[in-house]
């Protein structure tokens, strides 16, 4: 369901890439504990169905290196919680601490689909040096990719 927000465009501030990359800080390491308890849980939960001496000669022998399903897992676990986040309130806990929010033009939330399409050139992004990330330093409107991309912005709305 579409959110309007409270704030009227001229309550928004522009947002410095040091701002981006203190919430960017605060994400990575919320999204790495993330990462490391759902990688828990399923190795907790592969090892009871295969048995554990089982599980442990396929983790010993390197077999659960590159596992698939783990991957897949992991990725859309990103996806959710950013999903969620973007398109519940436009804040990820990281975007909270440092007062910014995704949203579109109009002032609403973003949708699913673009939450999406934020989070696949998000990892572009990161993947080309960070260079996506760094963007609004060279666009007029400064945008980073993944805000030209699913056609959202970030803004700094003020402290309440």
């Amino acid at each position: 369901m579409i959110q309007h927000f409270p704030e009227s465009r001229d309550q928004l501030i522009p947002v410095s890439i040091l701002r981006r990359l203190g919430a960017f800080f605060y994400d990575f390491l919320l999204c790495l504990a993330l990462l490391m308890t759902t990688t828990g849980l399923y190795m907790i939960i592969s090892s009871s169905m295969i048995g554990a001496e089982q599980y442990q000669n396929l983790t010993e022998s390197g077999q659960t290196i590159k596992d698939p399903l783990l991957s897949s897992i992991l990725f859309i676990t990103l996806f959710v919680f950013f999903g969620y986040f973007w398109t519940k309130s436009g804040q990820t806990l990281g975007m909270q601490a440092w007062h910014l929010r995704v949203q579109n033009t109009d002032n609403s939330s973003i949708t699913w689909k673009q939450a999406l399409k934020r989070f696949l050139m998000s990892i572009i992004s990161i993947g080309s040096f960070g260079l996506g990330i760094i963007w609004p330093l060279f666009d007029k409107q400064q945008r980073s990719w993944q805000c030209i991309f699913s056609k959202s912005e970030v803004v700094r709305i003020p402290k309440k």
